[in-house]
């Protein structure tokens, strides 16, 4: 199973679709899949896609977003950036660009049909997996996921297995201030689940 999803990495950190046959518009600026797996993972964060600072870093979550989501998960990066416990994958493995308002666009459409399945069967000990955002939310739950808020409300639903939770950026600093039983419930079951996984 670890030789084959290292073989499948090779090929998504290569991957040129969104430029070379493309769903829509191609990409406006070349590619750079960021991605973060291993067959031993046993924690899988499974996000939206990547933002620019990470498109220069080529590393996930390096940003204001990545300390934020950290202390929701209670783990440095020291563990965060440990591929052998932590699989980080994102919907789509490139910064999609900006819309018109300044915002990340919706992750590329290319993605998720070509590779998403095939990564997920690579990662067979994954005990939490952490829902950041809709895209991710819908995906994994199908029909069980409304609206972000709506499945997010619901997460003991969900529990251990699936956590559903809002992006960490700043940009949901209302959201969070509006829906406190995040912080208060969500989050210290989260972070059981978290060590549990991990241990």
């Amino acid at each position: 199973m670890a030789e084959a999803l290292d073989t499948l990495l090779v090929q998504i950190r290569a991957c040129r679709f969104c430029v070379d046959t493309p769903n829509g518009a191609p990409l406006a600026h070349q590619p750079r899949p960021v991605i973060q797996a291993a067959s031993t993972a046993r924690l899988a964060i499974f996000s939206q896609a990547p933002g620019a600072r990470v498109h220069q870093s080529g590393r996930p979550f390096t940003d204001a977003s990545g300390d934020r989501l950290r202390d929701w998960l209670g783990i440095g990066p020291e563990v965060f950036y440990d591929e052998s416990r932590v699989a980080i994958v994102p919907m789509g493995f490139c910064f999609p660009g900006y819309d018109g308002k300044g915002g990340d666009r919706p992750p590329r459409k290319e993605c998720a049909p070509l590779w998403r399945a095939r990564v997920i069967a690579g990662l067979p000990h994954i005990r939490t997996a952490i829902l950041v955002g809709s895209y991710a939310q819908r995906w994994h739950l199908g029909k069980s996921a409304s609206s972000l808020t709506g499945t997010a409300e619901r997460w003991r639903e969900f529990a251990p297995r699936y956590f559903p939770t809002p992006h960490p950026s700043w940009r949901n600093n209302g959201w969070l201030k509006k829906h406190s039983w995040f912080e208060t419930e969500m989050l210290p079951a989260l972070r059981d689940a978290v060590r549990n996984a991990l241990r």
